[in-house]
């Protein structure tokens, strides 16, 4: 295996990472092609929990999988503890990948309704060719489902017999039974009610806090991901649009502000008047030479619609936008 490079304050850096898909409109059309992932330069910060948002197909699962390898970036490169990923050859990246897990969306799809839950735990260990007698694989089982708020009992369960809270803590108790530093959590309360999710955020904080975990946390959900992370990256379209250093720091972006006015509030005297977005959505397949959301922002010129900015740092923040909020 290559030989990390000495420990460095980003756990993960990506740079340049983009991943282009093709596809046709019918079966005798033209081939179209789709950069789901465009260029984008990712810092993960060790012990950190780094937020990524954005609306639905803007390419944040994608960036998810690249970022672990699970998909082949089509260009740029990406570094794990100073490891370049794209240098690891399979058996090497298997090892690799016992440091760095994901937790799925979809707690009803992501494990396989033939495994107990027992099994499902156990699935990475034998994957690895972790060896294990009985005695000491049901001690594993029992210690990971009770680090989740699962009682062992429940090991002999099949999926259909749990909730999906419970489903979703099987696949977190999953991705931690080879001790990882990293998870990558891709979405994993959107498939569940309110006071579920608010019972795993907590649980992710808490093994957060105690494991030392550095987290990528995929969300749609401004406000979730202000609450629970350190820094975000606001994606639109496949590029990263801005990176707020801090989760309360104030946008700067226009579509970063847009994500956040849009957000519910709870509290009746803080609510405020939403202003819809104007303007079409860009074709993903044929993206204007400007900027990708100047036919939606009130903020665009001529400009914007001509020459596409790039990420450049401005003060605390970085964002790719000609004319930035103040």
């Amino acid at each position: 295996m290559t030989e990390p490079a000495p420990a460095t304050e980003n756990l993960v850096q990506a740079r340049g990472l983009s991943r282009i898909f093709s596809s046709r409109a019918s079966l005798f059309g033209k081939k179209r092609v789709l950069a789901a992932v465009s260029g984008v330069d990712l810092d993960v910060p060790r012990g950190r929990v780094t937020g990524v948002v954005g609306e639905s197909g803007c390419g944040k699962s994608t960036l998810a999988r690249l970022v672990l390898r699970l998909l082949e970036p089509s260009s740029g490169s990406i570094h794990f503890d100073g490891i370049d990923l794209a240098g690891v050859p399979p058996p090497a990246l298997r090892t690799l990948r016992r440091r760095m897990q994901m937790v799925f969306q979809d707690p009803y799809s992501s494990i396989d309704p033939r495994y107990s839950v027992r099994n499902a735990v156990l699935e990475p260990l034998q994957v690895q060719g972790v060896q294990l007698d009985a005695a000491a694989q049901d001690a594993r089982v029992a210690s990971l489902m009770s680090m989740v708020g699962l009682n062992p009992t429940l090991a002999a369960s099949y999926p259909h017999q749990l909730s999906g809270g419970q489903k979703q803590r099987v696949g977190i108790a999953r991705a931690l039974a080879m001790q990882p530093d990293f998870l990558v959590l891709d979405e994993p309360t959107a498939s569940l009610d309110v006071s579920i999710q608010a019972q795993i955020i907590a649980l992710l904080e808490q093994l957060q806090s105690d494991l030392g975990l550095t987290y990528l946390f995929i969300s749609h959900d401004l406000g979730l991901v202000r609450y629970f992370c350190n820094r975000i990256v606001v994606m639109y379209l496949g590029r990263v649009v801005e990176i707020l250093p801090d989760a309360q720091a104030a946008p700067r972006h226009p579509y970063t502000r847009a994500l956040m006015d849009s957000t519910f509030e709870p509290d009746p005297q803080r609510r405020r008047v939403v202003t819809l977005l104007q303007g079409e959505i860009p074709d993903a397949f044929k993206l204007p030479p400007g900027c990708a959301y100047a036919a939606r922002c009130p903020q665009a010129s001529a400009r914007c619609r001509s020459e596409r900015p790039a990420l450049a740092r401005d003060g605390t923040h970085s964002l790719a936008c000609h004319h930035p909020l103040s």
